[in-house]
């Protein structure tokens, strides 16, 4: 196992997998529960990778020096995520969606899509998307940086 500091928010370990693939993310047990529950009320019904870009999209926030640096953090702050404020996020995370969160910290996230936002566009009616780079559309969600 090796760790780098990636920015001044984020430490970074590596480790391999069965695969023999690289974690290029270490999060506490329970920080990836947090996440998970997040992307299964954000993402359910909509592809797996959408899912995995949820997840991401949370992990850069992390990174980001506009955002809090720790995972209670980007999910609390305020008017941020809709099942924080409906209470979604306190029910229990899916196979599907725990999954889709340690495939994410498996993505070498420097060299992806830098996604910081998702939205619905079906769903949603802020105009605060319209200023911001997508990055990728995936299933129902436009993700966006």
């Amino acid at each position: 196992m090796s760790t780098n500091a990636i920015g001044s928010n984020t430490q970074v370990q590596t480790t391999s997998d069965a695969n023999h693939r690289k974690k290029y993310t270490f999060i506490t047990p329970e920080g990836e529960d947090l996440i998970a529950r997040l992307v299964r009320a954000e993402a359910t019904g909509q592809p797996f990778q959408g899912k995995v870009e949820v997840a991401v999209a949370v992990l850069n926030r992390m990174d980001s020096c506009l955002f809090p640096n720790t995972i209670w953090g980007v999910l609390y702050q305020p008017n941020q995520f809709t099942p924080v404020k409906n209470g979604q996020i306190k029910l229990p995370a899916d196979a599907e969606s725990i999954r889709a969160v340690n495939e994410a910290l498996y993505i070498d996230r420097a060299n992806g899509t830098h996604s910081l936002f998702f939205y619905n566009p079906k769903k949603s009616t802020s105009t605060f998307f319209a200023s911001r780079q997508t990055t990728v559309a995936i299933g129902d969600h436009v993700f966006k940086k």
